[in-house]
């Protein structure tokens, strides 16, 4: 487990972006943990997530030439991995950005950015994968390359098959899921106290357990 990984956690904790409880998601299922990237906001949280995306994108050893952050998580997200890597690894690159409805005065349109080269799509989650597949379009349609999607937090879990939904866009776009953490990461860095104490219940750790053993994929479910 890296340094940056365990920071991402406790930023997490701390800023309740990751909650131990009962949530439904959109799926459907009862889930006994919830990820919500929108209340990283504050300064200090946006540096410190910037710094943990840089991190882990650099430790990929991925490839890339510019950034693309889709409307509208995705746009401070990308922000922030920009600035990160700018300031931490020497590297000024640039990004791009969509807009949901698009503009009709001005540049007009929907991107924001010119897209070109080996693009690195940034995100919080994914799911069942829909909004990455249109990110994914958009940089062909401009006849840019998706190098690779990267996440805050891959939940490996199945989607209507066997294969989650990182595992289905590798398979069916040849596109990379890289993240800061996945759930297999967060269940060992949670079974180890930090100074001290613990970050988990025993229960609420039994419970993500179950929850991965039934809806996992990967090692551990």
């Amino acid at each position: 487990m890296h340094d940056w990984q365990l920071e991402f956690i406790d930023l997490a904790l701390s800023r309740e972006a990751l909650r131990f409880g009962s949530f439904t998601l959109k799926s459907g299922r009862e889930s006994p943990y919830f990820f919500n990237a929108g209340l990283f906001s504050d300064g200090e949280a946006a540096e410190v997530l910037g710094r943990c995306y840089a991190a882990a994108l650099v430790t990929s050893g991925v490839g890339f030439d510019m950034l693309f952050g889709p409307a509208y998580k995705g746009i401070p997200l990308v922000t922030g991995l920009g600035i990160a890597l700018a300031a931490r690894h020497g590297r000024g690159v640039p990004y791009a950005y969509n807009r949901k409805e698009a503009k009709a005065h001005g540049e007009g349109g929907t991107l924001v950015g010119k897209l070109a080269g080996r693009v690195i799509i940034v995100d919080d989650v994914i799911s069942e994968g829909t909004a990455k597949r249109e990110s994914i379009d958009i940089i062909k349609a401009a006849g840019a390359t998706p190098a690779a999607i990267l996440l805050a937090l891959d939940r490996q879990e199945r989607g209507l098959g066997e294969r989650s939904a990182a595992q289905e866009i590798e398979a069916e776009h040849g596109v990379r899921c890289i993240s800061i953490l996945d759930l297999n990461g967060l269940l060992a860095a949670l079974e180890q106290p930090a100074d001290g104490r613990s970050r988990i219940t025993p229960a609420q750790l039994a419970a993500l357990k179950a929850y991965r053993s039934r809806y996992g994929v990967g090692p551990g479910a």
